[in-house]
């Protein structure tokens, strides 16, 4: 099941040596802005590292990969991390969902008075392999999209273009959310390159194409013309995978002496609720059932 429609495409262009990528995320946006209640230049922040996550999701070699970006920054926003795999599953979370900073600034969402303009981006890939590989750059802007540039040219040694965006109107609903990354893969000519950069340069922000109808195939059309290559074309949505069991398993690892004084607090209530932390999913536990778990850890 799609968030109505949206999706990515991957591709190459120039014979191979470019690879590129675009997504129309609107409605995965929406519905974490939904979630988690957002503020606009929240949703804006958490959606711009949703829609990244997204695009880095469709680069892992498996479905049942995972890659994981989380910019800590010293805003009021707090931590903002998204989760994509390669079925262009995402789910995402920020520590702060209403910051009270001005949420218009020069015109534009304050993301960065959101986020900050000092911290850290880390991006981590569970390839399921014993230990996830992680890699952590400072942030240059706050702003997400430049960020995750940054991150490509420091960490992995990629010349790479990416543009993330989210337009929320004046109701605080999102209007369009999505983006595009292009990389150099190397064996570019000099004209070639170029070319390339100014077309690039020319591109209006993500979230105005999107806006005019646009689909990520024409978003892509715009710099390489008939001489772009799709790859893959899939659907992108919100998904948690979390369960009844998972949040049994966490209440586990509470160990026999937390759950007592959990007991002990939830006594007049009759019950206690595990909420998921990304989709807000309450799991309603019986005392009795509280009773089975601390029995199981003594």
């Amino acid at each position: 099941m799609t968030e109505h429609g949206d999706y990515l495409i991957r591709g190459s262009a120039l014979d191979g040596r470019v690879r590129a990528l675009a997504v129309d995320a609107t409605h995965v946006v929406g519905k974490l802005a939904q979630v988690h209640e957002t503020a606009p230049a929240a949703t804006a922040a958490l959606g711009r590292v949703a829609t990244g996550a997204l695009l880095l999701g469709a680069l892992l070699k498996q479905e049942q990969h995972l890659v994981t970006l989380r910019v800590r920054g010293d805003g009021p926003a707090g931590t903002v991390l998204a989760s994509a795999n390669g079925r262009g599953e995402v789910r995402g979370l920020i520590g702060n969902p209403r910051p009270e900073i001005e949420q218009v600034h020069d015109g534009k969402l304050n993301v960065s008075g959101a986020v900050g303009r000092h911290g850290h981006l880390t991006v981590v890939r569970d390839m399921g392999l014993r230990h996830p590989y992680n890699s952590t750059v400072e942030l240059v802007s706050g702003e997400i999209g430049q960020d995750l540039a940054y991150y490509f040219a420091r960490s992995e040694q990629t010349p790479s273009a990416l543009g993330v965006g989210v337009f929320v109107d004046r109701m605080g609903v999102v209007d369009a959310a999505g983006g595009y990354l292009i990389q150099l893969l190397g064996g570019l000519k000099d004209d070639e390159l170029e070319q390339m950069e100014e077309e690039i340069a020319a591109l209006p922000h993500p979230t105005t194409m999107l806006r005019a109808g646009e689909k990520p195939e024409q978003i892509l059309a715009r710099v390489f013309g008939d001489g772009f290559q799709m790859l893959h074309r899939g659907p992108v949505r919100f998904y948690c995978p979390c369960d009844r069991d998972r949040a049994e398993r966490a209440l586990r690892l509470l160990g026999g002496d937390a759950l007592e004084e959990l007991r002990q607090d939830e006594e007049k209530r009759g019950h206690s609720d595990v909420v998921c932390e990304f989709c807000r999913t309450a799991y309603r536990f019986s005392l009795a059932d509280i009773d089975r778990l601390i029995a199981e850890a003594a």
